[in-house]
């Protein structure tokens, strides 16, 4: 490595270091668990993975659980680059070295995905169809109630449609 490049190198580190120590007190003046803010994002880590744990089919849970972790791999990366860059953020989380919300990203959408995916299975039903209607809700009713509850906020030039092609990708990419 050049003497430059490791100047550099050191320059990103150091300015990485302070903006993680920026989010920190960004989140315990705004995001502590003093804040409604948290305990709705906690709820949204804890309960879904409750009903996951009485609502698995037991006989199918490494089809699930695999499907799970696939959409769950997929979102962290999407919701990762696309709050790096800028494209969306979520002004209140459970975890503040996290860019992402984990309560939605770990928990919440993909165990309404693994259900919806359940469903189908057992019933016999359409999954791309019910992948497009699970997507179309998260992306025009469940967002849109999160961003007029300051839960998460679209850049500009982005809208819920780019949300929604997300959540169907990952559905779709996931199975």
């Amino acid at each position: 490595m050049n003497e430059e490049q490791s100047r550099l190198l050191e320059s990103l580190r150091e300015q990485s270091h302070q903006l993680g120590d920026k989010w920190v007190d960004y989140w315990q003046t705004y995001s502590y668990i003093d804040t409604w803010q948290f305990w709705l994002n906690l709820v949204f880590l804890v309960l879904p993975l409750i009903i996951l744990y009485f609502k698995l089919d037991k006989s199918r849970a490494l089809q699930l659980g695999f499907f799970g972790f696939s959409g769950h791999v997929l979102s962290t990366y999407v919701d990762s680059y696309s709050t790096r860059f800028g494209h969306w953020e979520y002004p209140y989380q459970v975890i503040p070295v996290l860019p992402l919300s984990i309560g939605l990203d770990t928990s919440l959408i993909h165990v309404a995905y693994m259900l919806v995916y359940q469903w189908t299975i057992h019933h016999k039903k359409k999954y791309y169809v019910a992948t497009t209607i699970l997507a179309a809700f998260f992306a025009f009713i469940f967002k849109p109630i999160l961003s007029a509850l300051h839960l998460f906020q679209l850049s500009e030039g982005n809208n819920y449609f780019h949300v929604f092609l997300w959540y169907f990708l990952g559905g779709i990419l996931s199975k």
